[in-house]
């Protein structure tokens, strides 16, 4: 089913979508905010740009976007997906307690910031391109792959990981050791850490149309932080 939604704001949007029990493409999306907040046994499409906190609240929808979006992607989402087969913005999976946000190409700043985790809800963030800075600042929990595909050069910006105190961030190849606090490990991907990952890869690869051979069989580094103390090296000199 198709639904035009230029020029209708996020509330009528999302009234019209909560009454739609099949799967839906919204047509002439531009900037409209909280698109599917909440919802669950939903499959959406967006065609054109989706706004701020496209998914917050997600319970268990499935939601493509065919272009870019916007800040906040998944702001506090507990189950489902979000697919984007463009850039997104800054903070994308703010406190993400659950399901999965795959993004094709690059992502702003504090992707994965306070993300977190409860015993069997892992939430899982792969971003095909490079991650901004302050990549999982605060992270208590959950995964974050960073693919580095198609960029040149460095693909993750400064002071990834700061706060983190739980959690891990996996980055294909080797990132800049130099970028990192006091308080993380940079360790080379075991094949117990890739085995969390390995499947989410293929399937990534999968929809993106990605050779999953080519990401899949290079080596990773996983990020972990020193949880005894993540917040001494910010406050105190030695």
């Amino acid at each position: 089913m198709e639904l035009n939604v230029t020029g209708l704001e996020f509330k009528d949007i999302n009234e019209k979508l909560r009454q739609i029990c099949v799967p839906v493409t919204l047509k002439g999306c531009l900037g409209q905010r909280f698109i599917a907040s909440g919802m669950k046994d939903k499959n959406i499409v967006i065609e054109g740009v989706p706004g701020n906190a496209l998914g917050a609240y997600l319970n268990g929808a499935s939601i493509t976007v065919k272009g870019n979006a916007q800040d906040a992607v998944g702001d506090t989402m507990n189950e489902g997906e979000i697919i984007v087969h463009g850039n997104i913005g800054d903070a994308a999976g703010y406190a993400m307690r659950g399901g999965k946000i795959y993004i094709k190409g690059n992502a702003g700043y504090r992707a994965g910031i306070h993300m977190k985790e409860y015993k069997n809800k892992i939430p899982l963030m792969i971003i095909g391109g490079s991650a901004g800075s302050f990549l999982g600042e605060y992270q208590a929990g959950g995964i974050i792959v960073v693919l580095g595909l198609n960029t040149d050069g460095r693909y993750v910006g400064n002071f990834p990981c700061t706060g983190m105190h739980g959690g891990k961030v996996f980055f294909r190849g080797e990132p800049p050791k130099s970028a990192f606090p006091k308080n993380i490990f940079l360790n080379p991907a075991t094949e117990k850490d890739m085995e969390c990952i390995k499947n989410q890869l293929a399937e990534y690869a999968e929809i993106f149309g990605y050779d999953k051979n080519l990401i899949l069989n290079t080596p990773y580094t996983v990020a972990t932080p020193d949880s005894k103390n993540p917040y001494k090296q910010m406050y105190v000199e030695n």
